[in-house]
């Protein structure tokens, strides 16, 4: 307390000055009651009114710092508070919208909850929570209710790691939905290409880019991104095709997995050929 008063003093003492003077000089104008001087008296008293209720005020301020810090840690505790229940509010919507996807499919579904995401330049994998106690094996497509975003590559009792889209081990085949082109779509550590297309077949910008029929390593007609950029070869005669993803790999957390399971022998043949 001793400190506040220190420190209100050197912070105002000019203000205790004047006051100080105001109320001398008004002690001795009391004393004369002159018409001109009743002027005087009430003016210096308005000045008095205000310079009082200034000191007042910061008075206050100084005795109220104790009060304006709970107050101010309050309104912390109630701004998390908020925060929190917002962040449960959009993944109630998030998992809603995922639940009525499940409930429309006619391939059954694992609901698996992202625990860990690995991705560097040309590793993308993810780690999920399911694993062979939930019937999941290697070789199943995990998906959001947006498209794909990778395939089972190893399984524990517990977890599973996911090889995405953004990992240049993967590598898939696909087709225009619109021109029915098809093509093999990878990763080469900054996009998602699909390569060495003629510059004559349909791949335009805003077309849709699904999983192919001739693809073993997933179903057919899975959703997987949109072309957003084409770019012909100095020769003119191919074309690199350039696909955003529908699932936003880098940031989900709730995926399915697709209790499904290719042929072996077939998956193997394949992966050989696209590596």
């Amino acid at each position: 307390m001793k400190k506040i008063f220190k420190n209100l003093f050197e912070n105002f003492k000019e203000y205790f000055l004047v006051v100080s003077l105001l109320i001398i000089s008004l002690s001795i104008l009391s004393l004369n009651d002159k018409p001109e001087i009743r002027k005087i008296k009430s003016y210096s008293f308005g000045t008095f009114a205000l310079f009082n209720s200034l000191t007042s005020k910061a008075v206050d301020i100084f005795s109220n710092q104790n009060e304006i810090r709970e107050l101010k840690k309050v309104n912390a505790e109630l701004m998390l508070k908020v925060n929190s229940f917002r962040e449960y509010g959009l993944e109630n919507l998030k998992l809603k919208k995922m639940l009525d996807f499940k409930d429309t499919s006619n391939v059954p579904l694992v609901s698996a909850r992202v625990i860990s995401t690995l991705i560097s330049k040309t590793q993308g994998n993810l780690i999920i929570n399911v694993g062979s106690i939930d019937s999941v094996k290697t070789g199943m497509p995990v998906i959001t209710d947006q498209g794909l975003v990778g395939i089972i590559v190893n399984v524990s009792k517990d977890f599973s790691l996911v090889r995405t889209l953004y990992n240049n081990n993967f590598k898939i085949a696909v087709r225009n939905q619109s021109s029915n082109v098809d093509g093999i779509l990878g990763w080469d550590g900054i996009m998602l290409i699909i390569k060495n297309i003629p510059t004559t077949y349909e791949m335009n910008p805003g077309d849709r880019i699904i999983s192919s029929d001739f693809s073993t390593l997933v179903p057919p007609q899975i959703p997987i991104g949109i072309i957003i950029k084409k770019e012909n070869s100095v020769s003119g005669l191919l074309s690199n095709i350039i696909v955003k993803p529908f699932a936003e790999i880098r940031s989900v957390r709730n995926v399915f997995v697709m209790s499904i399971k290719p042929a072996k022998q077939i998956q193997v043949l394949e992966s050989n050929i696209l590596k």
